[in-house]
């Protein structure tokens, strides 16, 4: 995939790249740090709690970021009922994850509205890491397990859903599985799409370009 577009625009590539290593790298150390303050220290003994890179990449999922398009970084580390604030604590770490995806997210707008970042490639940078923390955001917040978006969400639900809360505890990561094979290979079939839809919305309500330009 990068391979394709890097022949097509170097500087969209290696913009795109920037975005996923700061985004994935702020999202898991976001996890490790609400967790050391909430009373876990899990992870900070592991020297999550680190703004290196090298700390957060899984060597299998930036592999597959370059050939498939699709990647992950590694698992930070949560032992909940170390954790303070009751239930309300996992789901503050959880949600500390898509937060700083969010605020690179809000920094990308304000570098734009700079007079420099208005063109060539400080704007193709800009937008590209823009663009994908907007995605790993929203990606992340799908309520399908491991997803963030399960654990922000599945607390709250009513003890009446607990049969499928319990189900996808399960099977939710097969279920992710599938359908981002489902995406890779048969695109037309993909339901990220509609899951998908509000990183365009989002970036716009930032003022920000919806794609990203090409040089």
């Amino acid at each position: 995939m990068f391979v394709q577009l890097f022949e097509q625009s170097p500087a969209a590539a290696v913009a795109i790249l920037l975005g996923f290593v700061v985004g994935i790298t702020l999202h898991e150390a976001a996890h490790a740090a609400s967790a050391y303050l909430l009373g876990d220290d899990t992870a900070y003994r592991q020297g999550r709690v680190t703004l290196n890179p090298a700390a957060h990449l899984d060597v299998l999922g930036s592999i597959m970021l370059l050939i498939a398009g699709f990647g992950w970084g590694r698992p930070t580390p949560v032992v909940p009922a170390k954790l303070r604030g009751g239930a309300l604590g996992p789901v503050a770490v959880a949600f500390a994850g898509p937060a700083s995806n969010l605020l690179i997210v809000a920094a990308c707008a304000a570098l734009y509205r700079l007079p420099a970042f208005g063109e060539g490639y400080l704007l193709v940078t800009v937008a590209a890491v823009a663009f994908v923390n907007a995605l790993l955001f929203v990606f992340n917040l799908i309520p399908i397990p491991p997803l963030d978006g399960a654990k922000v969400i599945f607390p709250f639900l009513p003890r009446s859903l607990d049969g499928f809360v319990a189900f996808m505890n399960q099977y939710g990561p097969t279920i992710l599985l599938v359908l981002v094979v489902v995406a890779i290979f048969l695109p037309g079939f993909s339901v990220f799409g509609f899951l998908l839809a509000p990183v365009v919305p989002l970036l716009e309500a930032f003022g920000l370009p919806a794609g990203i330009p090409v040089l």
